[in-house]
C-alpha cells in the first residue's frame, strides 16, 4: 500500500523535506551517477524554496519510495534556466497554465516484494496524483525531460505525451523533453474523472495562510 502526500514546501514539515533530499540522493546521485550538487547526504537545489510543489509517495513503514516535483514554468524553473537548449529549435513554456515535472522517480518499497503489476500500480498511482496536483493548481499541460525510458513508461499507461524536441546527450544518455497533456486521453488512462482546480478543491488540499495545504491519501 502506498500512502501519497502532496504540499508545498512550506506546508511540509521539516522531517518530511529532509527525509525527501535524502531519498533524492539515493536515487539520482547514488543509483542514478548524476552529478548534482550535494551537501551531507542530501540533494537540493535552487528550484526547491518555499512555493515548490511536491507530491511524495510513502510505503507502509512511512519510508519516501517516489517523488515528483512541479513548478509553474512563468518562474525560474529547472529547463528553462538550465538546460534550453534541449528544447532546440523550440520555444521554452512560459505561462501559468504550463508546469514542469522534475525528480520524478519511484522505488521498490525495501522489505516488500512486489508483483510487477504491483510495481506498476504504484508508479500508475503516483503518476495519476501528480496530474491531479498538477491540474488542481492551474496546469493544463506538463513539460519534463528525461531519459528515453520516461517518456516510453507514460506512452505505456496510455498518457497522452509528445516530444517537444529531438533527443540530446547528457553525461552520456540520450535526454528528450517531452509534453504531457492534461486532457481526456490522459484522464481516461489515469482514471481521473471530474478533475478540479484550487478553489473547487476540498478545503484540506488548498494552500492557505492560515492552514497547511498538505494532503496525504492511501491507494
Amino acid at each position: 500500500m502506498l500512502t501519497l502526500l502532496s504540499g508545498r514546501s512550506a506546508d511540509l514539515n521539516r522531517e518530511t523535506m529532509y527525509q525527501l533530499a535524502k531519498y533524492r540522493h539515493k536515487v539520482f546521485i547514488q543509483e542514478l551517477g548524476w552529478t548534482l550538487p550535494t551537501d551531507n547526504g542530501i540533494e537540493f537545489d535552487n528550484f526547491d524554496h518555499a512555493d515548490t510543489l511536491y507530491v511524495i509517495a510513502r510505503d507502509r513503514n512511512g519510508e519516501i519510495v517516489g517523488c515528483g516535483r512541479l513548478l509553474p514554468t512563468d518562474e525560474p524553473y529547472l529547463l528553462g534556466d538550465v538546460f534550453p537548449t534541449l528544447m532546440g529549435d523550440a520555444a521554452l513554456p512560459h505561462a501559468p497554465d504550463v508546469w514542469e515535472l522534475s525528480r520524478f522517480a519511484m522505488s521498490m518499497p525495501r522489505g516488500e516484494s512486489l508483483t510487477a503489476e504491483e510495481s506498476w500500480q504504484n508508479t500508475r498511482a503516483m503518476m495519476s496524483e501528480i496530474v491531479r496536483v498538477a491540474h488542481a493548481h492551474g496546469a493544463n499541460r506538463l513539460i519534463a525531460f528525461s531519459v528515453l525510458g520516461n517518456e516510453r513508461l507514460l506512452k505505456r499507461m496510455g498518457v497522452n505525451v509528445h516530444r517537444a524536441a529531438p533527443p540530446q546527450m547528457i553525461e552520456g544518455k540520450p535526454t528528450l523533453p517531452f509534453w504531457i497533456e492534461i486532457d481526456e486521453q490522459t484522464r481516461a488512462a489515469l482514471n481521473l474523472d471530474g478533475l478540479e482546480r484550487v478553489g473547487g478543491v476540498p478545503p484540506k488540499t488548498l494552500r492557505r495562510p492560515d492552514a497547511s495545504c498538505a494532503l496525504e491519501q492511501s491507494v
